[in-house]
């Protein structure tokens, strides 16, 4: 990936006069002092952050405990640095023994006055607790008087009794000026460590011992850096999660080795992360399960022989079954026999039934373990790489992936949260294997457009579309489930003086079939008069006006989530007393080997005819083929606003 020297630059020129981090201890000079911000979407910066992790020997607490110590110093620069104000910490929450533990939390807001430092205390009507699900809890805090210019300061400490280090970030969304990580851990402990090969930033980390003597004797392994201007990861139009291209620190236990005891693997092979995840019994007993379902899927299947229509009965009876309650996870929550009894159930609950009945109708059904795009990229070999699992269907000239989370996704058309590169299969004899998770195919886009020029220059016809696949359940998802005055209010909305009446959807609900839609419209101010000619764009309301890729260079990959296929096929009458006087000229444009656009116009008695048809085969255009990519979308864009005129005879 091309680094970009303003980003390593991070734009800031911010001089501090103290470079006094003791806690409390914020200078006048901090407080005053001005950034020369030449990115006005930074509204703040990381004057100090402290990361620490270490272990300490607590005979009392059966062992090793991690102790986390967190401690930042904020400079807010402007209103879009205000967000900075509030702060939330996941923790674990699973029982006592195994609960992570927030403590120590102490922070302050600092102002400067008349000249004099103002410092507002974080009270405890600032902390709230939240509870996610039954596995995570938050603890969040807002400071106290945060205003712009303000320098806002808090330190807490995570008791954890897990010997798994969390991912460390070492870039923010705003610049750090200094950044002081330390990890130290004992040596019985062995982990992977690795810096995010996908980052621009990789900074260098050193390594060295040092011997802990109480309450035990022994060495302790130690990662630490210093690290100065560390550069903000800014976000793109069109990334699927930023959190990729993340610089951080990945440490991935491999094996432990205790003193007297013999040596224990654990994430050193994805064969060995897929095993140990299917023993797990929130995992691989739920698969094994059939009696309390049985009955209900032999009445469902009852003379159905062909494989492809038990797994249809099977598919859409969990689906209508068991309603997903957000929450992800490929263990399952509450198991799938209580989500079968009370209709809800995660993720795990929900597809693991849904693999279950297939195997049990003698289909060959088996899990795919799914990083979301919101989790990232799994890097190496690790069980907390993963946190979704799906279906997959390997019948003889029946390969289908299924989701049975979501009302609108079918076969191979997968709620687009999962679409994230590769997931692994894991088969029933034990194997595993990696398969892609993209499309591989086109949804479709179909648009018949009729128009009618009236006397009064008003514009009025018909709309008939027809949407596959991903547009199918995107449009499903937004629509399906809304008022018809709902869904003529939304189309209409950031339209101009477009009226739209008698909206009709079909397949609403069978997400099998083509989305069919169609409704009659009537539109103001489409055309504009100059001279006794007519100038209109034909695509109306449906031409994109403006080009979201507008960065100059651009250092992530953008992701248009599936390949597609946009087509318009549209039909102008020529209203009496109006002849042609220009078209817009027919013209095919291609990106690579992986996109191209038609514009084709011509005229044919009394009508104009066009084709205008966007092909995008793949999802994922590279960094390095942005500028070219950037230049054939903004061709497509001026293509779609050129005029038709129409001169008066």
């Amino acid at each position: 990936m091309k680094t970009n020297l303003t980003v390593l630059l991070i734009l800031i020129s911010f001089s501090i006069h103290s470079q006094n981090y003791k806690f409390g201890k914020v200078s006048k000079e901090e407080l005053t002092q001005t950034a020369d911000v030449n990115d006005s979407t930074i509204g703040a910066v990381m004057l100090y952050r402290k990361h620490r992790v270490d272990f300490e020997y607590r005979e009392n607490k059966g062992g090793f405990l991690q102790i986390v110590e967190v401690h930042q110093r904020i400079k807010i620069l402007n209103k879009k640095g205000l967000d900075w104000a509030t702060n939330k910490v996941r923790l674990y929450n699973r029982s006592n023994a195994s609960s992570e533990k927030f403590q120590g939390l102490k922070g302050y807001t600092f102002n400067i006055e008349d000249g004099n430092i103002i410092k507002d205390k974080l009270k405890s009507d600032g902390v709230f607790d939240e509870e996610a699900n039954k596995y995570w809890r938050y603890k969040s805090f807002t400071m106290p008087n945060v205003q712009v210019g303000s320098v806002i300061e808090f330190t807490y400490e995570i008791l954890s009794p897990f010997i798994q280090i969390d991912e460390i970030d070492i870039q923010s969304s705003i610049p750090i000026k200094v950044f002081d990580l330390k990890v130290s851990t004992p040596e019985y402990f062995v982990y992977n460590k690795l810096l995010n090969p996908r980052a621009s930033y990789i900074p260098k980390l050193d390594v060295s011992a040092k011997n802990i003597t109480m309450p035990i004797v022994y060495s302790s392994d130690v990662l630490s850096a210093n690290l100065k201007d560390v550069p903000a990861l800014k976000d793109e139009p069109f990334v699927a999660n930023i959190d990729n291209y993340r610089s951080k620190l990945i440490m991935e236990l491999s094996m432990t080795r205790m003193p007297r005891s013999n040596l224990e693997y654990y994430s050193t092979s994805w064969d060995k992360v897929t095993e140990r995840i299917y023993k797990n019994p929130d995992f691989g007993d739920q698969l094994d399960k059939s009696s309390y379902y049985k009955d209900d899927i032999d009445a469902i299947l009852s003379g159905v022989t062909d494989p492809v229509e038990k797994s249809f009965l099977i598919y859409n009876y969990v689906k209508s079954k068991i309603k997903w309650n957000n929450f992800y996870g490929y263990t399952g929550e509450n198991g799938a026999r209580k989500a079968y009894k009370e209709g809800v159930g995660n993720v795990a609950d929900i597809n693991l039934m849904l693999i279950s009945m297939l195997r049990y109708a003698g289909l060959r059904a088996n899990p795919v373990l799914i990083s979301t795009k919101n989790n990232g990229i799994p890097l190496f070999p690790t069980r907390q790489g993963f946190d979704y699992v799906i279906c997959m269907i390997e019948n003889e000239g029946f390969n289908v992936l299924l989701d049975a989370t979501e009302n609108y996704s079918t076969y191979n058309v997968l709620p687009t949260r999962v679409l994230n590169w590769q997931g692994r299969l894991i088969r029933e004899n034990g194997s595993s294997a990696w398969i892609n998770l993209y499309p591989s195919s086109l949804s479709t886009d179909v648009t018949s457009l009729n128009v009618k020029i009236n006397p009064d220059l008003t514009i009025e016809g018909k709309v008939r579309q027809q949407k596959t696949d991903y547009v199918a359940m995107s449009y499903r998802n937004r629509y399906a489930n809304l008022s018809t005055d709902e869904h003529i209010k939304s189309l209409e909305r950031n339209n101009g003086e477009l009226e739209i009446v008698a909206v009709n959807m079909e397949n609403t609900k069978d997400s099998t079939k083509p989305l069919k839609l169609t409704y009659d419209y009537n539109l103001v101010d489409a055309i504009e008069e100059i001279g006794g000619n007519l100038y209109f764009s034909p695509m109306l309301f449906f031409a994109t006006e403006e080009n979201p890729f507008k960065q100059e260079t651009r250092d992530f990959p953008i992701d248009l989530t599936y390949p597609f296929s946009d087509k318009y096929m549209i039909n102008i009458m020529i209203p009496d007393g109006y002849a042609v006087e220009s078209l817009p000229q027919s013209e095919k444009l291609k990106f690579n080997d992986v996109g191209d656009f038609t514009f084709l116009a011509k005229e044919n008695g009394s009508f104009l005819q066009l084709t205008v048809s966007l092909n995008m085969k793949t999802s994922i255009i590279l960094a390095q083929d942005y500028e070219v990519f950037k230049g054939f979308y903004s061709k497509v864009i001026e293509k779609q606003s050129e005029k038709i005129v129409l001169k008066k005879i």
